[in-house]
């Protein structure tokens, strides 16, 4: 168990439940996954350690909580793992010694927040279990996790496919004249890695079109109430132009904030 007895996080829909991993093989199992979506089915370069392992992993692993999604019909344990993200608080970043979006934007703004910060990443689904109930499982699951360490902002990079800005500046454009994050907390691209999203003038965008081209994770994101910081990264490994996202979870929509604690408050009772 991760704190005391009771699970941060516990919800079961159909055949589907979400916790966080509690053991090693569960953490494998989870990054076997990543392994299969990132380099087996898109097109991010693995080390050669990871090739021959038919992992992924980094460094920030030991220092993040990993919820998974669990197939109860194939097990209840490593064996059913169908669904991942990593979400990392404050004290994992402080014992790491830095989030993992450092490295691709400056994020002294939110940083500098006194309250509790949440990094989400290395998100995904088996192809098999990629419909919309399976991402509904796992924002009910960030919500739990969300209410339960009084998170106040949320963040992390989201990845569009391809490392050429200018065949992506319909949707990078489309964030950025739409939901780019307030001054007072917008993260910046670094110097060194920034690649203007601002790549066609806003009358010439067609919103519906690049809502469209738009990964239905970020989608999932602005239905949040996300926006967008400044600038975006090429990341050549995993084949993808990442952007950064916030989530400030008290400016979520009633009607989101009101669905969620809805949620929470069933799931509560279902595990009481």
């Amino acid at each position: 168990m991760i704190e005391g007895t009771k699970r941060p996080v516990e919800v079961t829909a159909g055949s589907l439940s979400i916790r966080l991993a509690e053991t090693e093989q569960e953490i494998l199992a989870a990054q076997s996954l990543r392994y299969e979506i990132f380099y087996q089915e898109n097109s991010a370069q693995p080390t050669p350690e990871m090739e021959s392992l038919g992992r992924d992993f980094d460094s920030f692993d030991s220092y993040c909580d990993h919820l998974l999604v669990f197939d109860n019909e194939l097990g209840d344990g490593p064996e059913a793992v169908v669904g991942t993200y990593r979400v990392m608080r404050r004290s994992g970043a402080k014992a790491r010694g830095q989030f993992y979006s450092v490295d691709e934007f400056d994020l002294d703004k939110l940083l500098n927040f006194k309250g509790e910060i949440l990094e989400l990443g290395r998100s995904c689904i088996n192809a098999d279990y990629r419909r919309g109930s399976t991402m509904q499982l796992l924002w009910r699951g960030i919500a739990q996790y969300v209410f339960h360490y009084d998170i106040k902002y949320m963040f992390g990079c989201a990845s569009l496919q391809g490392i050429d800005p200018e065949e992506l500046k319909l949707p990078l454009s489309y964030l950025f004249h739409n939901h780019l994050a307030n001054p007072e907390i917008c993260p910046k691209a670094l110097p060194d890695r920034f690649s203007s999203m601002n790549l066609m003038p806003m009358e010439e965008i067609d919103p519906r079109e690049a809502i469209r081209e738009l990964p239905p994770l970020i989608k999932g994101y602005l239905r949040l109430g996300g926006v967008i910081g400044d600038g975006a990264v090429v990341d050549e490994q995993f084949g993808t132009t990442d952007v950064c996202v916030i989530v400030e979870t008290s400016r979520v929509t009633d009607k989101y904030l009101k669905h969620y604690k809805r949620e929470v408050g069933t799931a509560a009772q279902q595990v009481a």
